[in-house]
This record gives C-alpha cells, sequence and structure tokens, in this order.
C-alpha cells in the first residue's frame, strides 16, 4: 500500500510540474522584453557605414548628419551596407543618448551595425519612432 502512495504523489508532483511549466510559458509569451535588432542607417532606412552613426567622431566635427541607429525586433544579424531594412522598425538620431541609454546602448560611441540587445523592455515601435521622424522632418 505504501507503493501505491509513493507512485500516486510522484505522478502528482510530475502533473503538477508539467502544468506549471505549461503556465509560465503561456505568460512568457506575453512578456514585455524581447530582443531588438540595431543598425546604423540614413533617413530611408538603407544601410551606412556604422562609422556615420559614431557620435564620438561626427559629432565633434559640428556638423549636422542625417544618421540614424534603426531597431526593431524583427532586425536580425547579417543585414549588409547598402541593403535596406525591412519596413516596421523605429529610429533615433544617432547621437541621442537618452534613447540610446533606453535600449541598454552606450550614450556615445560607435554602434556595430546588426547589435542585437537581449531583454529590452517594450521598446519596439514606442515613442522613439515618433521622436526619429520629427528629427528627420
Amino acid at each position: 500500500m505504501n507503493r501505491r502512495m509513493t507512485s500516486r504523489s510522484v505522478s502528482l508532483t510530475s502533473t503538477f510540474l508539467l502544468l506549471a511549466a505549461g503556465g509560465a510559458a503561456a505568460c512568457d509569451r506575453g512578456s514585455k522584453y524581447h530582443d531588438e535588432g540595431f543598425y546604423c542607417a540614413d533617413a530611408n532606412g538603407v544601410i551606412v557605414d556604422e562609422d556615420l552613426c559614431d557620435d564620438n567622431h561626427y559629432h565633434s566635427s559640428g556638423g549636422l548628419y542625417p544618421y540614424y541607429i534603426w531597431h526593431s525586433p524583427s532586425y536580425g544579424r547579417g543585414y549588409s551596407v547598402g541593403s535596406r531594412l525591412p519596413s516596421g522598425g523605429s529610429r533615433f538620431a544617432y547621437n541621442d543618448k537618452a534613447s540610446r541609454s533606453s535600449f541598454g546602448l552606450p550614450s556615445s560611441g560607435k554602434i556595430g551595425n546588426g547589435t542585437i540587445k537581449t531583454s529590452v523592455v517594450g521598446k519596439g515601435g514606442s515613442g522613439s519612432s515618433s521622436s526619429g521622424k520629427k528629427s528627420g522632418s
């Protein structure tokens, strides 16, 4: 009789763990955290050399450069200079320190094309898109 109780308790424990894991996975789908890809590109989303988004190099010259850091959860690695980024991304000015920091990027300097930041909190398509559009008008 003792064996039956042990196997039943193991069975219930296994079932509970599977249900708990499934519940956690279901909750995770709605998570506000995601990966975000970043590229240096012009106002049209055409990728340019990442050095053009290095505010330590270009900002010091005092010139205004129409380059942006484009980002999206759908941007992976592998897009090359000269190619157009897929639609649906957002952008901010390459020298916008606050936007850089909000994504966990260095507040200044070069950001490599294809940089992926993990665990970005709810930024895809947020207000940074509108600030980028204002600066491009």
